[in-house]
């Protein structure tokens, strides 16, 4: 059985850059770091690996591996975004903090069973922090039948054969 999530891991261009948009700006601590030298197939690497860590224990991770060509694009929300849980409070806190920073910051988007800003991280990911309203887990919780209609819908309206 999958009991949580322990850590998702993104490239970063530039380890320190990451950790102060990461530490610094969002709050989230340098949890650990390690430095790969040979791949589990034996070829030689130089790449960090590294670890921030959210309040129940999970982690956001980076590799940064500069001798490895890979292209970073600003991502679109649709294409990929990591959505991280806060306070209402601290939703309004961050979304003020980002504008004074001079960070890209869009919001406060409200999705009906949540509000959530939008931030760009250094390596153009976005990130989001997303506040539960009181109706969530009405929304979004497991066995949800609504949820289940409404994919079977969608399925049937763009992926039906013909």
């Amino acid at each position: 059985m999958i009991k949580c999530l322990h850590h998702a891991a993104f490239r970063c261009r530039n380890s320190e850059e990451t950790r102060a948009f990461y530490e610094d700006f969002l709050g989230l601590p340098l949890a650990g770091a390690l430095e790969i030298k040979e791949t589990k197939t034996g070829r030689e690497a130089e790449v960090l690996h590294s670890f921030y860590q959210l309040d129940d224990g999970s982690n956001i991770a980076f590799f940064e591996a500069p001798e490895q060509e890979f292209s970073f694009t600003r991502q679109h929300d649709y294409d990929l975004h990591l959505a991280l849980e806060v306070s209402m409070e601290h939703l309004h806190d961050m979304f003020e903090k980002g504008q004074k920073a001079g960070i890209e910051t869009r919001g406060i988007s409200d999705h009906g069973f949540i509000s959530s800003i939008y931030f760009r991280d250094p390596n153009g990911y976005v990130v989001e922090l997303t506040a539960k309203k009181p109706d969530h887990d009405e929304h979004l919780h497991a066995g949800n039948d609504k949820a289940r209609n409404i994919l079977a819908s969608w399925t049937e309206r763009y992926h039906a054969q013909s």
